[in-house]
């Protein structure tokens, strides 16, 4: 192991990241791409000063969005932000930010998946109040 790719291990794990299925699935074929994202993204990139780890996910889930049709990583991008801090709301808000420049049809799809993550950790409903966005009132914690 390179010191880069430990560094790389460790910020995942401090993150709470896990192997994403995109690793996995192409080890047949391209054995090195996985250590090489673990590397270069994280090893180089991720643990790089400057942003806490919460910001830099929101960078992230914004280049996703904004490519699109990368949906797994996307969703594990999503969970590391709520691992690092990010409040759900916030990740609502960044995914509405993207409209502008992303589009419906992508800011659609990633909030699908929000609504996915956010419910299998038991964090809906995240509002009250008026659906239709003129009125959003979080939760007595203002965690949600």
């Amino acid at each position: 192991m390179t010191g880069r790719y430990e560094r790389g291990l460790a910020r995942q794990a401090e993150l709470g990241a896990t192997r994403t299925e995109a690793y996995d699935a192409l080890a047949d074929i391209a054995p090195d791409l996985s250590r090489l994202a673990v590397e270069f993204a994280y090893g180089d990139v991720h643990a790089r000063p400057g942003l806490d780890a919460a910001r830099r996910e929101l960078v992230v889930i914004g280049a996703l969005i904004t490519l699109g049709g990368v949906e797994p990583q996307l969703r594990a991008h999503m969970e590391t932000a709520l691992n690092a801090g990010l409040r759900p709301r916030e990740l609502v808000e960044a995914i509405m930010q993207a409209l502008p420049y992303a589009g419906f049809p992508r800011v659609f799809g990633a909030m699908t998946l929000a609504r996915q993550v956010l419910d299998a950790r038991g964090l809906l409903p995240l509002t009250t109040g008026n659906c239709r966005g003129r009125s959003v009132t979080p939760d007595a914690e203002g965690l949600r």
